[in-house]
């Protein structure tokens, strides 16, 4: 008989089957709500939990200064914030309350612009919203500040137990300041985590500076997050500029003592390397609305500007190269006022008379506006196109020059046209003679300073050079050697460069450029001194750029070529006044290359042989020669004799005294003014005074008389000077 009851046992597996399958519908029913309905809530959940093609950012590559040191460089900074929902899940909010107090106190100890009770009241409106990104602080902090903050209760517990998130984010800085910075550059910190350049170097290689970046996944493992890396960042290379930091620091100093002694608006100076091109310092400061003078724009290659005097040299330049002319060409400058084609020429002396009839040469040395545009008028009324060209062919403001600033202008000298009926069609008759004193044209003054270097470096043009070449890890991966301007081996012949050098260097012997000379090494340069339109007017108070162009070095090997422009608003304004800064750089560099023999620095009235002071007459000539002084001849100076004999008449008189005394002398104190410290300490603790010195030198005074019976247990005191 079978042992299984049907009546039983079918039941109760019939129920277990409806069970089953009401569970299995329900978890259908689940998954397909969770499908529909619940999709999107899912899908946003699934993301917090897992990311993939994470970026990771790679680390900027460094500006550097011509020897290695640091412009600009990438260092972290940190945003703070606090995950309370994470505090919740972690069951750490008792804790928190309890060192609450503590937090804000320790808060307040480093952020004192806010006090603790406010950082109570700012943390508690976050816990009570249950915010998970609740900022702490609303500014960034450095690596110093965070490490702080992380050293305070509950923030010091792991990422998962604390909610304490901290965001890192790449901070460019300048080691320097505001050195250099329009040129070096700027970051957009608050943008794109700080990787997105503004301007200067940081935006012209930008390429090179960023690198690449890598990539990761993230997935969300036992509660913890995984990074898995698809591919490494990689990163940026640095650049090594050819800025010298110490030229960079001598020219701003210089520039800004000038600004605030004569109140300007703006001042400019460029420092180049004559052989190479390379830009040494670039300095653009400008006075801000607080009155400070700071580096708001790269005045040096964005601004067009009417160069003034400093463009004659060109001018004269073309007309001894086309041969129409030499320094000798005489120019009847009359009173100072020209007055020609309906309008007035001066001349900077006009009103004490003039310079009369003068040569070419000597139009150059006084900046004669009629001197210039008188020769120029002459030769090229009829041709001005011919005279345009000239100027093209010096260079000066030639396209193929490279400026690898963002932003740089180009020159603007305008081409003389004409209607098909022959009529000038932008052209007065006027328009020659004020292009050739720097009106009627535009020019940054980087290109100015590349046409004068030019002169210097016997005619050949060199690019500006910012960067000298990109490097990594210590290997050099792109080298930029100096390049000379397409076209430009040789702006002039070299006769005529000849000509230009020696004029240039006649301007700061005799002419206008005085002040910019210097007795200690050769100069050349030209003063400038130009009246700038304000809103296409030049009425009202008269607006001035003060410019001086030159170089300075041996007389046939020049180092460095220079420019200054300074803008400034009224009167007094000249061009001796950028002559000055000039000076003061050119100066403070060329003071590296002075050498002086040391046996300049002998001071011819002093004595060789050292004083000796009264004391142990025998010590004094043994030290005396040893150092090889005969002490019995003329050379040893009239303090070292009187002390030797002063110790040889104590010694002769100490024998004498013993003689007759015997050790009775030694109960009383010695005479020890005048000796040094050594000396009248040990005759005077030799008899068993004890001495207390006070001061240092000689001997001025001695509590003890000399001859004093000794006293067991008594004291002298000993006073120096």
């Amino acid at each position: 008989m079978s042992k299984f009851n049907e009546k039983k046992v079918m039941p109760r597996y019939s129920l277990i089957c409806m069970l089953l399958t009401l569970v299995a519908l329900a978890v259908l029913i689940k998954a397909g709500y969770i499908m529909t309905a619940q999709r999107s809530y899912w899908e946003q959940v699934a993301k917090r939990e897992t990311r993939d093609s994470v970026p990771v950012p790679s680390q900027r590559g460094n500006i550097l200064s011509d020897d290695g040191q640091l412009l600009a460089s990438s260092l972290p900074e940190f945003k703070l914030y606090m995950d309370f929902k994470q505090l919740h899940e972690a069951k750490n909010d008792s804790l928190w309350e309890a060192k609450l107090d503590s937090i804000c106190m320790g808060l307040h100890d480093i952020f004192p612009e806010k006090s603790a009770h406010d950082f109570k009241a700012h943390l508690e409106k976050g816990r009570r919203e249950g915010k998970r990104y609740y900022p702490i602080w609303p500014k960034r902090v450095n690596y110093n500040t965070y490490s702080e903050v992380k050293q305070l209760p509950v923030f010091c517990l792991k990422r998962f137990q604390s909610g304490f998130i901290p965001q890192e984010l790449q901070s460019r800085t300048r080691p320097y300041g505001n050195m250099a910075a329009r040129t070096i550059g700027s970051m957009f910190n608050e943008k794109d985590m700080g990787r997105t350049p503004r301007c200067g170097l940081e935006f012209s290689y930008d390429s090179l500076l960023r690198g690449t970046d890598g990539l990761k996944n993230r997935r969300k493992v036992l509660s913890k997050y995984m990074d898995i890396i698809q591919r490494e960042p990689v990163e940026g290379a640095d650049i090594m500029t050819t800025i010298n930091v110490n030229m960079q620091d001598l020219a701003e100093r210089a520039v800004l003592k000038k600004l605030q002694e004569i109140d300007a608006e703006f001042g400019v100076a460029i420092v180049m390397e004559v052989k190479t091109g390379d830009i040494k310092a670039i300095v653009n400061l400008e006075r801000c609305v607080d009155g400070k003078y700071r580096e708001i724009q790269n005045h040096a290659v964005t601004d067009l500007v009417e160069p003034g005097s400093v463009f004659k040299v060109a001018s004269v330049m073309t007309a001894l190269e086309d041969g129409v002319c030499d320094t000798t060409f005489k120019i009847p400058t009359g009173n100072g006022v020209w007055h020609v084609y309906g309008r007035d020429m001066k001349d900077s002396h006009w009103r004490s008379g003039g310079y009369g009839t003068i040569s070419l040469g000597k139009a150059m040395e006084l900046s004669s506006n009629i001197g210039v545009s008188y020769m120029v008028d002459h030769f090229y009324h009829n041709n001005p196109e011919r005279f345009v060209k000239g100027i093209w062919r010096t260079g000066i403001n030639d396209p193929n020059i490279s400026i690898p600033i963002e932003g740089h202008a180009r020159p603007s000298i305008r081409m003389p046209e004409r209607y098909p009926n022959g009529q000038w069609k932008n052209w007065s008759k006027t328009a020659l003679l004020w292009m050739s004193i720097g009106y009627e044209t535009q020019i940054p003054p980087i290109y100015t300073l590349t046409f004068y270097n030019a002169i210097a470096n016997n005619g050949r043009m060199m690019q500006p050079r910012f960067v000298k070449a990109t490097v990594k890890n210590g290997d050099t991966l792109t080298a930029y050697p100096p390049q000379v301007v397409k076209g430009r081996e040789q702006i002039a012949s070299e006769k005529t460069i000849k000509i230009m050098q020696d004029l240039l260097h006649r301007v700061v012997i005799n002419g206008t450029g005085k002040k910019a000379n210097s007795p200690n090494f050769w100069v050349c340069g030209k003063t400038g001194t130009a009246m700038i339109a304000k809103n296409g007017s030049y009425k009202g108070a008269p607006n001035h750029l003060l410019s001086f162009a030159g170089w300075f070095g041996e007389k046939d090997k020049p180092y460095y070529s220079c420019i200054v422009c300074i803008q400034k608003q009224g009167l007094p304004a000249y061009g001796w006044m950028s002559g000055q800064v000039f000076k003061d750089i050119a100066e403070g560099i060329m003071a590296k290359y002075v050498r002086y023999d040391i046996s300049d620095a002998r001071d011819s009235t002093s004595h060789p042989i050292p004083d000796v002071k009264n004391g142990n007459i025998f010590s004094a000539q043994r030290v005396l020669s040893l150092l090889g002084i005969n002490t019995t001849t003329n050379y040893a100076t009239p303090a070292t004799q009187a002390a030797l004999v002063w110790g040889e008449a104590q010694r002769n008189a100490g024998s004498v005294l013993l003689k007759k005394e015997g050790m009775a002398s030694r109960k009383h104190i010695p005479n020890v003014m005048g000796m040094g410290a050594r000396d009248a300490v040990y005759l005077i603790e030799s008899r068993g005074v004890r001495c207390i010195v006070r001061g240092r030198g000689k001997v001025v005074e001695q509590s003890l008389e000399p001859g004093h019976y000794i006293k067991k247990g008594e004291i002298c005191t000993l006073k120096l000077e």
